[in-house]
């Protein structure tokens, strides 16, 4: 087994028996076009990613039933596509630098597949798959919700913010008949694998906020909680107007 093979194992907190199965999930399709005599030969990882997406889907919706007792399905149902998006796993993919490890064709690796969001998203998947089958449900769980389901949950279940505060803001904003939120990044910081965002939220010109998150969308979110504080704040001091309708 390759030393860095090693090494990414000490990352996932896994240990494979059957070190096929992690250079078959490290394996990109594009390797195939690179074998003249007998492409079919090469395992790649596209059905490992089905499986592991399956898996996934899974134990995601699993975790934030546990996580939010007593929410509705509206917001489960968007709380577990934050978790198993493609942006959120190639997130994660570079936080265990899963491009390194790829094997990839020559055509890909010269158009930057090892940065690419859907092959490192995708390899997330197969890894998931391989985990399973070689050591079962138990450590495929026990990776998924270490390094897939709470990273970065600090930063979106805090308990009192909406599971999807740009949404409400969105509705309360339009309710009230107000201008539409408007974001905008204003700073970005620290190393590429550990960034932090700040992101404004707007709504017109009096109600604004900026918030600090490990993504943008994280920061985005945070902030758009706390401009909707500020306008249902806003809305319980303020006095009743007793003039709509007259003259």
């Amino acid at each position: 087994m390759p030393a860095e093979h090693e090494e990414l194992e000490a990352r996932i907190g896994y240990r494979f028996r059957d070190r096929d199965l992690l250079v078959r999930a490290l394996t990109h399709k594009s390797v195939r076009s690179d074998v003249s005599s007998d492409p079919a030969s090469v395992e790649d990882n596209e059905q490992l990613e089905f499986l592991g997406d399956s898996i996934l889907g899974f134990v995601a919706g699993e975790y934030v039933f546990r996580r939010c007792p007593g929410s509705d399905e509206g917001k489960l149902s968007r709380l577990k596509a934050q978790r198993v998006s493609a942006s959120h796993l190639f997130e994660v993919a570079v936080g265990l630098r899963l491009g390194e490890h790829l094997q990839l064709g020559r055509g890909e690796e010269q158009s930057g597949g090892r940065t690419k969001k859907a092959i490192l998203a995708n390899a997330v998947e197969a890894l998931i798959a391989a985990i399973y089958l070689d050591g079962g449900l138990e450590p495929s769980c026990r990776f998924m919700e270490t390094l897939i389901l709470e990273s970065g949950a600090s930063e979106e279940f805090p308990g009192d913010v909406e599971l999807d505060a740009k949404s409400a803001l969105q509705e309360l904003a339009q309710s009230r008949r107000l201008p539409l939120p408007r974001y905008q990044i204003v700073q970005q910081k620290g190393p590429e694998h550990a960034k932090l965002f700040t992101v404004e939220a707007r709504v017109g010109t009096e109600f604004t906020a900026r918030a600090e998150g490990q993504s943008k969308k994280a920061a985005g979110q945070m902030a758009a909680a706390l401009v909707l504080e500020q306008l249902r704040d806003y809305a319980a001091d303020a006095p009743v107007d007793n003039s709509a309708g007259e003259d």
